[in-house]
Formats: C-alpha cells, sequence, structure tokens
C-alpha cells in the first residue's frame, strides 16, 4: 500500500527532521562533528567602482560561529578588516569566509585551502589570511582533561606538531597558488578560550612525582609553542602574523610597571627563538595574562570578548545564513566610513572588532 503524506504534514516532518540534523551538530567545536559555514559579504562602499577581495579560510573562529548551525556574525574578523580595507583603498571590498566550524588543521588546509583554492585565486584578490590549530589544540585540551590514572602529556605534543605541519604546509600552498597580485598574506594566531576555567587539577597524575597537575600550567605552554611557529613561520615564508593572543589576553594598559603596556609586551618579537618566546609568556610576562572574558581597556574598564560558551569571539552587526542551509552572498554599506588613527570606535569593545583591527594592522596602503 502506498501512503501519501497530505502537504501539512509532510512539512512538518520536514521541520523535525532538520531540527534534529541541527541538534546533531550542535557538539561542534570540541567534537569530531564539522560544519562548512561559508559568507561572502560585499563592503559596498558610496561611490565607488573597483572591487576588491579578501579570502579567509579557517574553522569556526573566522566563520563568526555562534552556536548556531544555521547563522554567524555578519562581522567576524576578516569582514571586520575588509571595512578598514574599503575605508584604506576607498573602494569595494568583497569578504570570503571559507570556513569550517569543528575543524581541525588538516581538515583546514586538505578541505579548505586546497580544495578552494580557487577563491584565492581570482584576480581581484588582494589579501589571503587564515587561522587553524584551535580545535587541534580544544580536542587535545578535551582528552587531557579525560584522563585519569598516569597523565598522558603527548596528546598535547601530537596537537603542537599538527599544527606546525599544517601552517606551514598552508603557507607554502598559498605562496604557490594565491593571485599573483595579491598584496598581503596574513595569518592569525590563537587566543586562550577557558584561560580561567582551566586553573584546576586534573584526573590524572604525573609519573614523576604523583600528584595531580594544574591543567593550565599543562595547555599555556602547548598553546604558545602553537602561536611562536604561526608567527616564526609567517616570518620565514612572507606573511605577517596577527598576534590575537597578545590582543586578547593582555590588557591596554601597563599593569605591572615595567614601561610597556601589556597587549604591546607579550606580542611575537620577529627572529626570537621559541625558548624565548615560551619563557617571557609563560613565565617573565605570565602575571600579565587574563582571562578575554574580561579583557581591561584601561585599569577600570573591560569588555567581555567571548561568548557565553567560553570559546568564541564577541560580536556585533547582526548574523547571516551561514550552515546546513547555505551561505549568504551579499552587500551592505559599510558602518564606518572612516577610522580615526586606523580604528573604529568599537575596535577594542568586542572579540571579533578586536581580532579583525589587529588583521588590518598590515593593510597595504594601495591595492
Amino acid at each position: 500500500m502506498t501512503l501519501l503524506f497530505q502537504a501539512p504534514f509532510a512539512r512538518r516532518l520536514g521541520s523535525r527532521l532538520m531540527a534534529a540534523v541541527a541538534l546533531a551538530a550542535l557538539a561542534l567545536p570540541t567534537s569530531a562533528s564539522t560544519l562548512n559555514q561559508n559568507v561572502s559579504w560585499t563592503i559596498d562602499r558610496a561611490g565607488t567602482t573597483a572591487k576588491y577581495r579578501v579570502v579567509a579560510y579557517g574553522d569556526s573562529i573566522y566563520a563568526g560561529y555562534n552556536g548556531s548551525t544555521t547563522n554567524a556574525a555578519k562581522y567576524a574578523a576578516p569582514t571586520v578588516q575588509a571595512e578598514y580595507l574599503s575605508a584604506l583603498w576607498n573602494a569595494d571590498i568583497e569578504s570570503v569566509r571559507r570556513t569550517k566550524s569543528g575543524a581541525v588543521a588538516s581538515d583546514v588546509y586538505q578541505n579548505k585551502i586546497v580544495a578552494e583554492r580557487s577563491y584565492m585565486q581570482a584576480a581581484n584578490t588582494r589579501v589571503v589570511t587564515f587561522e587553524m590549530c584551535g580545535n587541534d589544540g580544544l580536542q587535545a585540551r578535551s582528552n587531557f582533561k579525560g584522563q585519569t590514572g598516569t597523565c598522558n602529556y603527548g596528546v598535547l605534543d601530537t596537537a603542537v606538531q599538527n599544527c606546525k605541519t599544517n601552517v606551514a604546509a598552508a603557507m607554502d600552498y598559498i605562496n604557490a597558488n594565491a593571485y599573483a597580485g595579491v598584496k598581503l598574506k596574513i595569518v592569525s594566531n590563537l587566543y586562550y578560550p577557558g584561560y580561567a576555567a582551566d586553573n584546576v587539577q586534573s584526573s590524572c597524575r604525573s609519573a614523576s612525582t604523583g600528584a595531580t597537575v594544574n591543567l593550565r600550567d599543562k595547555f599555556l605552554p602547548a598553546l604558545v609553542k602553537m602561536n611562536y611557529w604561526m608567527c616564526e613561520y609567517a616570518r620565514q615564508k612572507g606573511f605577517k602574523c596577527a598576534d590575537s593572543f597578545a590582543e586578547y589576553m593582555g590588557a591596554d594598559f601597563d599593569s605591572n610597571g615595567d614601561g610597556l603596556v601589556d597587549s604591546n609586551a607579550l606580542r611575537y618579537q620577529a627572529g626570537e627563538s621559541e625558548a624565548n618566546y615560551l619563557t617571557r609568556i609563560t613565565s617573565t610576562l605570565r602575571a600579565t595574562l587574563r582571562d578575554a572574558n574580561t579583557h581591561f581597556v584601561s585599569a577600570s574598564s573591560s569588555f567581555d570578548y567571548i561568548q557565553s560558551d567560553d570559546t568564541h569571539p564577541t560580536f556585533t552587526g547582526g548574523t547571516v545564513s551561514a550552515g546546513l542551509l547555505g551561505g549568504t552572498t551579499s552587500s551592505g554599506a559599510p558602518r564606518y566610513t572612516s577610522f580615526t588613527s586606523g580604528k573604529s570606535p568599537i575596535w577594542n569593545q568586542f572579540g571579533h572588532e578586536r581580532m579583525g583591527w589587529t588583521l588590518s594592522v598590515a593593510n597595504p596602503p594601495a591595492p
């Protein structure tokens, strides 16, 4: 017997199926689940005819992930950077975000940068940027937190090595395949989500002492090593490095009296050794690190850079379709048409605004 569903029932069934699929994907970013979240948004500047492209590859950070499987932040960091470029070049800027929430570094490299290389090969491409490794770190952290018995630090070492391998490969591939007229290639390194929450003891025990270990004491050096090699490979391979770690984790004033603004002091220094960078961040300046949920822009004022999931950057400016139902391809007028001293009025008030500004510091003066 053939059963024909009436239209209202079919619609209800379809809605329930979509809801089930959406719920199944919500385990993002620390699980093995992944979700393509692609967006193309053009900053449409009045009175201009030229249009250039910024291509951004990455995971949930560049995606503008906000907990939804169907939409994402319109003004994620790469699109914020595009807004700065639009004003600098007096041109329309197309921000193309080819991203996969939940993806580890190898996935971003193989299935975004390599598989979707055509986006950076377009003749109007002027900027190529990428970020990766966050999910390698999150998955290693999740594994370590779940350990009992004797601690296995190898999962952290593996995450660092996978990050190094794929960051280097990504830079080499972009150098070999991006449009010849690209003016800027830039990588963003990692901030530390959950910095405060990780200040607890492990369930596993050290093989040498028999005692539990502080989770943050183990996770911080691994993340710092990832960040070092992102910036060092960038120096070696003709990229710029946007130091999001320094911009998120350090206050915008001198909290320790060393004569340096904390966020400036924490930045990678071109040419320094891994050992020097590791010591500087995990020891010398350790006391200046602060959880980005409370980013101090002065001694008495702070903003929250991390969403309630304690992982993804905060944002403003609304959302666009991105995910299960496809991605947005659209345009809109810039929120700001000029920038005093190269900074928007909200450059330091939201996580994505801060990261976008950090990327924009390297913007070339002309297309």
